[in-house]
């Protein structure tokens, strides 16, 4: 079960930077990159932008991938499912490269070494963890409470501020709640399958409702995030954070991992340092961030007053 989970993760993984690739373009190409600080892509934007077809080819890939993604969640732990999408930036950063006909520079490709090998090294150390267990009751929601906090603050502060920094900070709040999702769904699967509750019962209804809210304003923050840096940054939070939730929330409340050592943690967390450096590498000297923030810096010449007009 867990090879075919894999196997579904990978190819998830393949249509999630596919749709990236897409909506980032679409995104940029209308409102251009980087965005100006004090807009922000309210829904009547949004609605404009879903009508062009690269955008909702992107949302069809982006569906597939979550439909395969949920299925691998139903045959393997989160923490053996989870981290597998980071070979999304990889895929995001070839993509990127074809459609710009250029080749991915020593940093891009120097960030995408160590974003992958930090979670390849989280990946390894996870695999063998328990499978898991229904969460305790009433333990659900105020751990949901919480990481909408976590989102909240995250997603009020990259819209505050412009360029790289939203663009980290909104596809870094996209991520967590696409963490919490990923974990509800888990749960929700794990009460099912232990026969502790049924699918119209309030533990499942409640968890499908959070799971939900955190899927549309998970998705809501990715497209704040594309029009202030490159899709490889977006994809490259999303695959670094959202696993790092996800596994978390499983120990937490699905005992994923619970005999786990303290050496073995100390690693994962490593390596989840690792991965956090490989996407501020990409998102600070990625190519299209160095040119907008040059761009940025350059202060604009006004034209010279013709002589004989009024001073």
């Amino acid at each position: 079960m867990q090879a075919i989970a894999v196997t579904l993760a990978v190819l998830g993984a393949a249509l999630f930077a596919g749709a990236a690739v897409l909506q980032h373009r679409e995104v940029a190409d209308l409102y251009g990159q980087p965005l100006p600080r004090e807009r922000i892509l309210s829904l009547r934007r949004l609605g404009r932008i879903a009508r062009r077809p690269g955008w909702l080819a992107g949302f069809g890939l982006a569906g597939g991938g979550t439909i395969v993604h949920a299925v691998a969640l139903a045959l393997a732990p989160l923490r053996v499912v989870q981290p597998i999408g980071v070979l999304a930036v990889p895929v995001a950063v070839l993509l990127s490269s074809l459609r710009s006909r250029r080749a991915p520079g020593r940093n891009v490709i120097l960030g995408v070494v160590l974003t992958m090998a930090g979670v390849a090294v989280f990946v390894a150390a996870s695999v063998g963890g328990a499978t898991g267990n229904p969460p305790p009751p009433g333990s659900t929601l105020p751990t949901t409470l919480v990481v909408g906090g976590v989102v909240l603050g995250l997603a009020t502060a990259g819209l505050a501020v412009g360029g790289w920094l939203r663009c980290v900070a909104c596809a870094t709040a996209g991520a967590t709640a696409f963490g919490l999702l990923s974990a509800l769904m888990r749960v929700i699967f794990q009460e099912i399958s232990a026969g502790d509750s049924r699918w119209y019962e309030p533990p499942v209804l409640g968890a499908a409702a959070s799971a939900l809210v955190a899927l549309v304003v998970g998705g809501w923050l990715v497209q704040q995030a594309y029009p202030s840096g490159p899709p490889e940054v977006v994809v490259a939070c999303l695959t670094v954070v959202d696993p790092i939730v996800a596994v978390l929330l499983g120990a937490l409340l699905l005992g994923e991992g619970a005999d786990t050592s303290v050496a073995t943690w100390f690693l994962l967390g490593g390596a989840a340092v690792a991965a956090a450096v490989g996407v501020l590498v990409l998102a600070r000297l990625h190519p299209d961030a160095v040119a907008a923030r040059a761009a940025h810096s350059t202060p604009s010449r006004l034209p010279e007053p013709s002589r004989g007009t009024a001073q």
